[in-house]
């Protein structure tokens, strides 16, 4: 598996396996077989709610008489949204790590930007119904975070779904610097404006959600559906590839990494084999053509009959800007 050097001077692989909707009982399983076929990178989250899962997955598959090493592997959690105080911060990477069975984890992320009210309720409610948010400054939580990576705990620190400017000012305030961007990117939304800013600073870019979110639990009425879009479609017969292999070689010759998901053998195996192929100039240019600006991944809530996305009235939302 290839890998990208990270600003915090580890590798990273430029694949990995997603879990976010990855159920218990199937997770493990895909893990294992993952490992089987070549991938070593695993990315996951607190409030994926499968971390027990994975820790088996990886206990199984490391150690003293296994085929893997720790050090071979690189695996990613993030830190959920009501975590945010620094105080929170050090108590919920250690709940991460106690659930993987880690004494280390390789990369670390800040989930999303806004918090929600501080506790042990992933997604609190006001006694309304609506969500309780709070305001914490998400530098105080960087902050922390890089008490993480003194501590030992964490290797390399970065971000996930932060806007250009938020990252700016993470950068400017921080004495480590992020590493990783984790965001919704495929020809829908290639992120070109946001790609470039996080080349300024040397931050990999990561894509999650690489094939369009096919299985997510919110969905607009009559919404595109990236893995049917023709011109993906031609290019993948071109190739006698599939969709699913053009769309993740397209982000590897953008220098972007990805972390598809799935819980289907062939199709674990099928995403990884896309290092032996090569897209052309056209093809590319046909993809970037297919620019819409589409996010599929953006919680929606009905509001007078209307989906509306559910977060965007807090300060620190980070889809109100345009990168």
């Amino acid at each position: 598996m290839k890998t990208v050097l990270l600003n915090s001077n580890h590798e990273m692989p430029v694949l990995g396996l997603g879990t976010w909707q990855g159920k218990a009982d199937q997770v493990k399983t895909a893990i294992l077989h993952a490992f089987a076929v070549g991938y070593r990178h695993i990315d996951c989250a607190y409030v994926y709610g499968n971390e027990d899962e994975i820790g088996e997955a990886l206990q199984e598959a490391l150690g003293p008489g296994k085929d893997l090493k720790r050090e071979e592997i690189f695996v990613t959690s993030k830190l959920w949204n009501c975590k945010h105080h620094s105080e929170d911060v050090e108590g919920a990477c250690r709940k991460s790590l106690a659930q993987l069975k880690l004494d280390y984890l390789d990369l670390y992320l800040i989930h999303w930007p806004y918090a929600f009210a501080r506790g042990d309720v992933d997604f609190p409610k006001t006694e309304t119904g609506e969500m309780h948010y709070d305001v914490v400054d998400y530098r105080e939580t960087w902050r922390a975070m890089e008490k993480l990576v003194s501590a030992g705990l964490v290797r390399s620190i970065g971000l996930s779904n932060f806007n250009a400017r938020q990252i700016d000012e993470i950068v400017a305030s921080s004495t480590i610097k992020p590493a990783v961007l984790q965001v919704e990117c495929h020809p829908y939304l290639p992120q070109t404006r946001l790609l470039a800013h996080c080349q300024e600073f040397h931050i990999v870019m990561t894509a999650y959600s690489p094939l369009g979110a096919p299985n997510r639990g919110w969905k607009m009425d009559n919404e595109r559906v990236l893995l049917l879009e023709p011109k993906v479609v031609a290019i993948a017969q071109r190739h006698s590839r599939s969709v699913a292999q053009v769309l993740l070689r397209c982000l590897m010759q953008r220098d972007i990494t990805a972390i598809p998901k799935s819980v289907t053998a062939s199709r674990i195996e099928e995403n990884a084999k896309i290092f032996d192929f090569e897209l052309s100039k056209d093809e590319m240019a046909e993809l970037k053509s297919l620019d819409c600006g589409c996010r599929y991944v953006e919680p929606l809530i009905e509001v007078d009959g209307k989906k509306v996305p559910r977060d965007a009235g807090h300060a620190d939302y980070p889809f109100n800007e345009p990168y």
